[in-house]
């Protein structure tokens, strides 16, 4: 067995630390339960700091509500939120249904649990990408100078953290770890299907060193639930040059999420309109590039090149 054949199963095996159960993902939940409140209010027709005075009346306290909280409540924007709380909106908002109630109840318990990125947070910050892409059912990636970080192998994981850090004393290991981890997505039973178009220039980047990189590409690109195409860059300008971004949809009734990153911020874009422009955006990119065959072929050319 070849080295790098090696170290990608190990990064398998690695990924069986993930348990099914992990794959839950208390971000998504969060978005649907603050979702879920906001058309609640605006069905009433109360405002924020209507509700908010409605709440400290029924509760006789003075401290506890605020325009703000319920603002943070229906964006997602909290740190602990409570069954009780939860259950005093619905109250005002006139939410009599016990079934639906307890659903209700349920979103809070899940939403506050922590997922198996939440060990990680010095190294991934939020974790929101890892959380949604925990529940995705369809993934769509264009990425224009590296390789989908869930299509990476422990090596070029390990070479991208290292250039990142630009010298800086680094946690690399953990980094790369919680990378490979990312992967468990794919073993799960009902796996997301996953589909990227890849610039050429990041082919380009790869080294001999990080060969095993081109040869995981070539292998996963035969899995039934995972499609790979390269956008040549004989192909001259295209409709994805200023960024790389990430289209992800959830079974209903989560609507679908494009996630955008920067050098230092992750940007989640959710209304209808925006995500319309990004799916247009890669449908566009994808129609650019190589089929999935001819894709295979040219990863395979610049594998037997180094």
């Amino acid at each position: 067995m070849s080295e790098s054949r090696s170290a990608a199963i190990g990064s398998e095996r690695q990924m069986g630390a993930v348990r099914k159960d992990d794959m839950v993902s208390p971000t998504l939940r969060r978005r649907r339960l603050s979702r879920l409140l906001f058309q609640q209010r605006e069905r009433t027709g109360l405002t924020a700091k209507a509700v908010a005075a409605e709440a400290k009346e029924r509760t006789g306290k003075v401290r506890g509500w605020s325009e703000s909280k319920v603002n943070r409540m229906e964006t997602g924007d909290w740190k602990r939120l409570s069954v009780d709380d939860v259950e005093l909106l619905l109250d005002i908002y006139g939410v009599t249904d016990p079934v639906e109630r307890a659903g209700y109840a349920g979103l809070v318990r899940e939403a506050t649990q922590r997922g198996w990125w939440a060990t990680y947070e010095n190294v991934l910050g939020t974790g929101q990408l890892i959380g949604l892409e925990a529940e995705a059912s369809s993934i769509r990636s264009y990425q224009s100078m590296t390789i989908p970080g869930l299509l990476q192998t422990e090596s070029y994981a390990r070479a991208m953290a290292v250039a990142s850090s630009m010298g800086e004393a680094d946690d690399i290991d953990r980094r790369v770890e919680a990378r490979m981890l990312r992967k468990a997505v794919f073993s799960k039973t009902d796996p997301p299907a996953f589909w990227t178009v890849i610039d050429e220039a990041a082919l380009l980047h790869i080294t001999p060193e990080l060969r095993d990189q081109l040869e995981y590409l070539v292998e996963v690109s035969n899995r039934p639930n995972i499609g790979i195409q390269v956008l040549p860059v004989t192909g001259g300008l295209h409709a994805a040059m200023t960024a790389h971004f990430v289209v992800m949809e959830f079974p209903t009734p989560d609507p679908p999420v494009v996630y955008l990153e920067v050098a230092t911020e992750e940007l989640y874009l959710e209304s209808s309109e925006q995500v319309r422009q990004y799916t247009r955006r890669f449908d566009f990119v994808q129609a650019s590039a190589l089929s999935v065959d001819e894709s295979r072929a040219l990863i395979r050319n610049r594998l037997s090149s180094l």
